[in-house]
């Protein structure tokens, strides 16, 4: 009975840290895509959550909010790998709020601006609606979230001995961090860049807790 209710947990664990490998890739994809199909819409000039608006906006909406409930359950997973230890607080109620931010950003969607959809103004609105200014503040608190998240667990893995895993890891952050400045020319580019590296780092984190979970059953 006691080896069952192991497995039964494990095997949980382990679905729970998947959903943090399809995340990325999903959120990703679907987003891709849509820059290269949707009227109008340009990477260059237009940040993702434009997307949202307009015919076809649903798609984006569900992307948020499916990224969003799969870190969550991410999040979950990396609560019940790291029981005690440095990070074993505050990394997954990090990725928990990358999760709940990605969530509020999908259903609180941004305002038509710089364009798209048609007929929206040729620059950003005078005045935000409520949730416009809601998701002017989700998304961004939700990847300084995951940026924070990486600079603890980086300090985890210094502290079991993977020095390089540790120095990649703040890397990562860092460029995160510098790649999502909002000033300068290709604003909407470099933040598309900087979320599918956030989104890969998840992943090949939620591979490396993956593993060790695999090798216990």
């Amino acid at each position: 009975m006691t080896t069952t209710t192991s497995a039964t947990t494990t095997d949980l664990t382990r679905t729970l840290l998947g959903a943090g490998i399809v995340a990325g890739p999903l959120f990703v994809g679907v987003a891709a895509v849509q820059t290269f199909t949707r009227t109008g819409f340009d990477l260059r000039r237009h940040p993702l959550s434009l997307l949202s608006l307009g015919e076809y906006g649903w798609i984006q909406v569900t992307n948020f909010i499916v990224a969003g409930v799969l870190s969550l359950l991410f999040a979950v997973g990396v609560a019940r790998c790291l029981s005690t230890g440095p990070g074993s607080t505050w990394a997954p109620r990090l990725l928990a709020l990358f999760g709940a931010g990605l969530v509020i950003g999908g259903i609180f969607t941004a305002d038509p601006a710089l364009g798209f959809p048609r007929g929206a103004p040729a620059g950003y609105p005078e005045r935000l609606s409520v949730h416009g200014m809601i998701h002017a503040f989700a998304p961004p608190l939700a990847f300084l979230s995951i940026i924070a998240a990486c600079l603890i667990i980086a300090r985890r893995f210094a502290a079991e001995g993977l020095r390089r895993t540790a120095v990649l890891t703040r890397v990562i952050a860092v460029a995160c961090f510098v790649l999502g400045i909002p000033v300068g020319p290709g604003f909407s580019v470099r933040l598309f860049l900087a979320v599918a590296l956030a989104f890969a780092w998840i992943a090949g984190y939620a591979v490396y807790l993956r593993w060790p979970v695999s090798q216990q059953q």
